[in-house]
């Protein structure tokens, strides 16, 4: 993956620069499952007060998703739901919707974008927030899934004696949902 186009101004590419961008695009785009992968093994040993730390609550998390019988996007979702902990610390649903968006279903990432609000009816209460943020969304086609989740899979995944499934479980899985794009700007640009 070196070569390079010679613009120094985008509105000065070319198409045989554009050929270049999209041929290393489509071999860079191919390791984004091991990318991720990496950045969720950030947060092993990562605790921040909780019970069990960031990593093994997504495995935790997701094994419970999977356990359940729930499809594999679902699972990937699951999966990746707290990925944005060490970079949006402040908004780190936000981070993990925007990984996930180009691969799952409008119902998911609405579940993904908003599952930190639902989260906060279990401890806004006791940090001076409104736990019952999450009735702003009541009526929403996704309320009752994402409430769910929480419910299900998120909020009882902070137990240290949970035989937690490893990731290597969940990688195939990650390699299918991100295998193809569907909801991209760039869909029709990326194929073959």
């Amino acid at each position: 993956m070196n070569d390079r186009a010679q613009f120094t101004r985008m509105q000065d590419s070319t198409q045989a620069d554009w050929t270049r961008i999209v041929g290393e695009f489509k071999q860079f785009s191919q390791s984004l499952p091991d990318r991720v992968m990496a950045h969720l093994k950030l947060l092993d040993g990562d605790f921040g007060g909780f019970p069990v730390d960031r990593y093994t609550h997504c495995l935790q998390t997701a094994t419970r998703a999977l356990r359940d019988g729930r499809d594999d996007e679902y699972v990937v979702c699951a999966l990746l739901h707290d990925i944005g902990d060490t970079l949006g610390t402040f908004n780190h649903p936000d981070i993990a919707a925007a990984i996930l968006k180009p691969f799952v279903s409008e119902a998911n990432f609405w579940m993904v974008q908003n599952h930190g609000i639902f989260q906060g009816y279990n401890f806004f209460h006791h940090i001076g927030m409104d736990r019952n943020m999450r009735d702003m969304f009541k009526g929403h086609a996704h309320y009752d899934r994402t409430e769910e989740f929480i419910a299900l899979y998120d909020d009882p995944a902070f137990d240290a004696g949970y035989d937690t499934l490893p990731l290597e479980v969940f990688e195939p899985l990650l390699r299918k949902v991100m295998a193809q794009p569907v909801n991209t700007l760039y869909k029709n640009a990326m194929k073959s």
